[in-house]
């Protein structure tokens, strides 16, 4: 990061990068799992594989929108 602990734009961009490349993995997941559920016959530790996936790019992604949220308390 850069010094004082706000980032640069150039850190700003990169972060939106990887958070919308985040956002649409979390989707496309999303439409995975409901599709595979729709299917009634599916395999249980393939869905449990893909929740956690999914559990784990929101927890990256409230963690970037974090970062990106200014500083409201200086």
């Amino acid at each position: 990061m850069a010094t004082g602990d706000r980032l640069s734009d150039e850190e700003i961009a990169e972060l939106k990068v990887r958070l919308s490349t985040l956002k649409s993995e979390h989707r496309d997941l999303d439409e995975v799992i409901a599709r595979v559920s729709e299917g009634g016959n599916f395999d249980q530790l393939m869905m449990k594989r893909l929740k956690k996936r999914k559990l784990m790019l929101k927890d990256q992604i409230a963690k970037l929108e974090s970062q990106l949220l200014p500083d409201i308390i200086a």
